[in-house]
């Protein structure tokens, strides 16, 4: 196969650049509009993601996982669980941790949002090859690195 020609690999770079940038911007239309849905803010939305994926979650792992300072968590918390998307129980075995799960009805409702997005996202990837796919694969796991080095970047440079 013919080697491209330097311009011909720079519009493909920069295209690949723009469709990720573009994939992003999607995505977060997306999370903007099931935080609308849940009537919750992007941190609460994360929050609630957060906690529906592990099925349940101590508050100190929780600020961990999302980033938060213990402060910024218990208020959050105490918002998640007003509005009535949070359980809080204090955990059995150690009564000075607090668990907290997802109520049913948010976890559905998150099902009913993502769901259909899920099946078409495995519908889409589908028409791939095995060696495309991991291809694909390796390339968000890379880009995923990129976000979060650049995340900490962003975080170390001061005004």
């Amino acid at each position: 196969m013919p080697k491209q020609s330097v311009p011909a690999t720079a519009e493909l770079l920069a295209g690949a650049a723009r469709a990720a940038a573009d994939f992003g911007a999607a995505a977060d239309t997306v999370d903007q509009a099931a935080a609308a849905t849940l009537g919750v803010n992007r941190t609460d939305l994360r929050i609630i993601g957060l906690i529906k994926d592990a099925g349940s979650m101590a508050a100190t792992a929780l600020s961990e996982a999302a980033g938060l300072s213990p402060g910024a968590t218990t208020t959050a918390i105490q918002r998640l669980v007003a509005a009535g998307h949070l359980h809080r129980a204090i955990d059995p075995q150690d009564r000075r941790r607090v668990i907290l799960t997802v109520v049913t009805a948010t976890g559905d409702l998150l099902d009913r949002i993502y769901g259909p997005i899920g099946k078409a996202g495995e519908r889409l990837l589908a028409r791939y090859s095995a060696r495309e796919l991991r291809l694909i694969t390796e390339f968000m796991h890379a880009g995923r690195r990129l976000q979060l080095e650049e995340a900490e970047r962003i975080r170390s440079i001061r005004s």
